[in-house]
């Protein structure tokens, strides 16, 4: 069922996320007025009750467990003649929403709370509670239930009527259809896949690798950055699992063996404990898709997002790679000429370990572009305040810094949202912006509380909250951005628009609940802003003297740099998706031990050769919470380009809230409460087109 999808949605490649603005109200208890405002909107607005104990926790769990069996068990008491839509079908949304609320707040004590203990808890309560959400699919007696209401073939309209279809495609894809026999054996696998999957991510997250270098070893690496890891004598250390600190020596660590070495430790992260997981999971994966019927897990994956099928996603990848062929080789020597210049070996091949600092030095020679240099730019509580401007403008909505009443780390924010015009409280978001020990270690959203009708008639507003991984700032120096930092947070908090702004009645249609690969795209979108000289203006200026902005010709050269190493970041994108499309293909119970050596042959020939025995699938968390998804990205940004045209073309560009409107009305409210194709179209005014999403490639139409 849907509460066994996604908790939290994170950003495709391995850059940053979200944080933020106003200062507290003058009220005396600002939480306690916001509730009540709620109140007369006939809404409510409410924050997780956060477990602060191991034995609370797990306390917790326990009674999830025990009121979705009595729930369930009302419904499967039921005779045929007493169902309707209420008992059965609200009634299972009902459950499956009280579950997901334990799910996502385990979710992320897992992965932030400083504790270990808790966090090893929360890992050990999140097996145990999704192998037991598996098995309701499997409650026999809800099932009869639920299908004699469908059999009254009732005349519903909407979002009830959507619910209906998506529960009983939900229980023919847990394979109530077939004989009790198979059915119990792809219950009993799919509860083995919990325990797997929630592993895989944890080995993820622990994994940590700190490496050893001399400042030589280091050299231009810039000396702000050098200043946070120096240990002591000459002695720096980086750690390879800190997504920050890795790409910020990959673009510009000079010596090649410093950036080889790097590499070679971040691809072999999580190796030892992953690898043998993986084997079991692929295989798995692929025996429950075929006893459901399905040819592959990512024919059965595919089937409830935009794309259908696999072999659709395969075409559609296959053709960007082919398109992207051109501008990619010429990429490549123009790569190789700066190699070549720098080493004076005239045999000199752009190697993996290669691409993000020879794409930095080809900005900084042809384009005059030094992207460390912009961070004077983009301090980020000046960043964070600008955002929060914009999106209140076009979003017509208002942000309030309220106290947490329960804070899990010290520096933790939390926001009110409110409608600017009417006062509708609309939810909440947390910002927990700084990397530290233990925590989630890329950037994502995280759902909390989702939007939903209540039986009361009242409708829950949403809770959320942006786990991201940003530089700290120093003693001296606030957390200064890089402008593809600044694009992340415009992407990330895309999220928390779409969640906050839901409007859908039932919980497994609220918030990003979307098809996955439409899911990125309205975030994705908002990354257009912060290419716009009139935005970046608003918010970006040198924070040793504001007066001065990103000069006009700097933000020019910036895009055309961008252009320029488009193929190289596109072509990557493209092979981590093929490798999820391979893995979720072509590995089965015969060959599981070819899980490493195919993923590596496919990102060596997509992309660039790998590092001789290295194991990036090990460290790749997206086949966990993406598996046979990944596509999604690069599908999800050919809708982003296209709709961010209409914000372009409208009266006041970026800063259009007539369209901001639209945006919200269109596709942040109906969340999947309808076919997504219909909300794009009714935001675009018309069919969608692929010629934007070209032209920002580089690509020419055939």
């Amino acid at each position: 069922m849907y509460w066994n999808l996604m908790r939290f949605v994170w950003l495709a490649v391995l850059v940053a996320a979200s944080s933020g603005l106003a200062q507290p109200t003058n009220q005396i208890n600002p939480l306690r007025e916001f509730r009540h405002r709620a109140g007369q909107f006939n809404s409510v607005v409410t924050l997780p009750d956060f477990e602060t104990t191991t034995n609370l926790l797990m306390f917790d769990l326990r009674q999830t467990i025990a009121v979705g069996n009595a729930g369930l068990g009302r419904i499967g008491a039921l005779k045929p003649r007493e169902v309707t839509f209420e008992n059965t079908i609200r009634a299972l949304d009902d459950i499956g929403y009280q579950i997901s609320l334990a799910d996502d707040r385990f979710g992320l004590i897992k992965e932030t709370w400083t504790s270990a203990a808790m966090r090893n808890t929360a890992t050990e309560a999140l097996k145990q509670l999704e192998e037991w959400a598996v098995g309701i699919d499997y409650r026999e007696d809800v099932y009869k239930a639920v299908k004699a209401y469908a059999d009254t073939k009732p005349r519903l309209k909407g979002e009830d009527a959507r619910l209906l279809a998506d529960t009983m495609r939900d229980y023919r894809r847990a394979g109530l259809d077939l004989p009790k026999a198979q059915r119990d054996e792809v219950e009993r696998m799919r509860k083995e896949l919990t325990r797997l999957t929630t592993d895989y991510e944890s080995n993820i997250t622990k994994a940590k690798k700190a490496l050893k270098f001399t400042k030589a070893e280091l050299e231009g690496v810039p000396e702000d950055f050098l200043a946070q890891v120096k240990g002591t004598n000459d002695e720096y250390t980086v750690m390879a699992n800190i997504t920050w600190q890795y790409i910020m020596v990959m673009d510009n660590a000079k010596h090649e063996e410093t950036r080889k070495r790097l590499i070679t430790e971040h691809d072999n992260l999580a190796r030892s404990n992953n690898i043998p997981l993986l084997q079991k999971i692929l295989p798995m994966r692929d025996d429950v898709a075929r006893k459901l019927g399905y040819k592959t897990w990512a024919d059965y994956q595919t089937e409830v997002k935009m794309a259908k099928n696999a072999a659709t996603v395969i075409d559609f990848l296959e053709k960007l790679k082919t398109g992207l062929q051109p501008k990619f080789d010429a990429e490549l020597a123009a790569f190789r000429q700066i190699k070549v210049k720098e080493t004076g070996d005239t045999n000199a091949q752009v190697r993996v370990w290669d691409w993000r600092y020879l794409s930095n030095q080809l900005k900084k020679e042809k384009y005059n572009v030094d992207a460390e240099q912009l961070r004077v730019y983009f301090p980020y509580q000046k960043v964070l305040d600008g955002m929060f401007s914009i999106y209140q403008n076009i979003f017509g909505l208002k942000f309030e810094r309220v106290d947490a009443p329960y804070k899990w780390v010290a520096d933790l924010q939390l926001y009110a949202v409110s409608d600017s015009k009417t006062g509708e409280p609309l939810g909440f978001f947390y910002l927990d912006m700084f990397p530290r020990d233990g925590k989630y270690n890329h950037f994502a959203q995280f759902r909390l509380i989702e939007g939903k009708a209540l039986a009361s008639g009242k409708y829950q507003r949403p809770t959320v909250a942006l786990i991201c991984n940003f530089p700290s700032p120093s003693k001296d120096k606030p957390s200064l951005l890089s402008h593809s930092d600044v694009e992340t947070i415009f992407h990330e908090f895309g999220h928390a628009m779409h969640s906050i702004l839901t409007r859908a009645k039932y919980g497994r249609f609220s918030c990003t609940s979307v098809p996955r690969d439409f899911v990125e795209a309205p975030s994705q979108m908002l990354e257009n802003w912060v290419w716009d000289k009139k935005v970046l203006d608003s918010f970006a200026a040198d924070y040793r003297d504001p007066s001065k902005k990103i000069p006009a010709d700097i933000l020019a050269k910036l895009r055309e740099a961008k252009l320029a190493t488009e193929g190289t970041r596109y072509r990557r994108q493209i092979s981590f998706a093929l490798v999820d499309m391979a893995l979720h293909t072509q590995i089965h119970d015969s060959n599981a031990a070819e899980a490493v050596p195919l993923s590596n042959k496919v990102l060596s020939e997509v992309f660039l050769p790998m590092v001789p025995d290295t194991a990036f699938v090990a460290y790749f968390g997206h086949l966990m919470g993406y598996d046979a998804g990944y596509y999604g990205y690069a599908w999800a940004d050919a809708i982003a380009v296209d709709m961010a045209t209409i914000f372009e073309q409208s009266p006041n560009g970026y800063f259009d809230s007539a369209t901001g409107r639209r945006l919200r009305d269109e596709i942040y409210a109906p969340g999947d409460s309808r076919d997504v194709n219909e909300s794009i179209e009714k935001f675009l005014g018309r069919k969608r087109s692929l010629e934007p999403f070209l032209r920002k490639l580089g690509i020419e139409k055939k």
